[in-house]
């Protein structure tokens, strides 16, 4: 018989969260018994598991030694809240937060950096990146052994969806108002989102960079084991429900052989390389799949040394619950 494992999942009304659930099922993961968690304002709700629907309850009174392992689907708050009791009952965890240092949890891709897991003690404590830093680790990570990456600079056109349900509504609110011809109000964003692009996610800092910039560099150096790649990032607002579109130009060394780059996307893990002429997009491809889907593969205008692709994925399941998911599958073996 095979052996399971008590997990819990807190955040379990978010839209990672229930993702997370859903793919739990897809991949027919050994869960014994499940645990959704939240906070008091959604407790009571349910969640579809089995063919049944799982009752919500508050992570405030949760015990955590009923459990193996536990996503922390939730904020970063919420993660620095309870990850501590988590550990201190001998449970296991993945934090989908960013919250924990990368010396206790580090961030792991598996298709990037699946080695680090054998580096690890019980309770596990391991981070899953921002969904961006996934999306690219696992498009970046097989390169690195062609390319002698210099610098890599990337525009990130994020869905609204890394911002919980509130932002999803929001969008649809905006845009039902402007397609009705009704004075638009923002509330959720701090100016229209339909049919614009917002040039910052967060707030600044000094230097002008966002928290959500400066994490996906740490993330991004930390999956690559290259901590001291020259990285540019700039994270846009799209006006796009789910699935993150990013703009990748890599700076090498020497000239790029773009027909040995495209062997070696096709046969990485993870990935789906588009034919030449095409490319993909959000909507018409990567929503609701689990790869990062690749196109527009070519060298530089006049710079042979310099590399652009394109790429998007769904940031809600392939990068952040299915990445999560994956590493537990990983884990598995320990935690039985």
């Amino acid at each position: 018989m095979t052996q399971t494992l008590d997990i819990a999942v807190i955040g379990a009304t978010g839209t990672v969260g229930e993702t997370l659930v859903q793919i739990l099922e897809e991949l027919e993961f050994p869960v014994g018994t499940l645990h959704l968690l939240a906070s008091s304002e959604s407790a009571g709700a349910s969640v579809p598991f089995r063919g049944k629907n799982v009752r919500v309850r508050e992570v405030d009174e949760f015990d955590f030694s009923k459990v193996q392992l536990a996503f922390f689907a939730a904020g970063p708050a919420v993660t620095l809240s309870f990850a501590p009791r988590a550990t201190a009952a001998g449970c296991s965890l993945i934090d989908l937060s960013g919250a924990l240092p990368a010396e206790q949890a580090p961030q792991v891709v598996p298709e990037a950096n699946a080695q680090v897991l054998d580096t690890l003690k019980k309770p596990f404590q391991v981070g899953s990146p921002s969904p961006c830093a996934t999306h690219l680790a696992v498009v970046l990570a097989p390169l690195c052994g062609l390319l002698d990456i210099q610098r890599v600079s990337v525009t990130a056109n994020l869905a609204v969806s890394a911002q919980g349900r509130e932002a999803v509504s929001e969008l649809a609110r905006q845009t039902a108002e402007l397609l009705n011809v009704r004075p638009l109000e923002p509330k959720f964003f701090d100016r229209q989102m339909a049919f614009n692009l917002l040039a910052q996610v967060g707030t600044p800092d000094a230097q002008g960079h966002t928290a959500l910039e400066k994490r996906l560099v740490h993330e991004l150096r930390s999956l690559l084991g290259l901590p001291l790649l020259k990285i540019s990032a700039t994270c846009v607002q799209a006006p796009v429900f789910f699935g993150d579109s990013l703009s990748v130009s890599l700076q090498l060394a020497g000239a790029v052989d773009l027909g040995a780059v495209n062997r070696v996307l096709e046969a990485a893990p993870g990935i789906e390389l588009v034919e030449e002429g095409d490319y993909p997009t959000a909507v018409g491809d990567a929503v609701g799949q689990d790869v990062v889907y690749v196109g527009r593969v070519r060298a530089g205008i006049d710079d042979p040394a310099e590399l652009n692709v394109w790429l998007t994925s769904d940031n809600v399941r392939k990068g952040a619950a299915l990445n999560a998911v994956q590493l537990a599958q990983l884990l598995i073996k320990h935690l039985v």
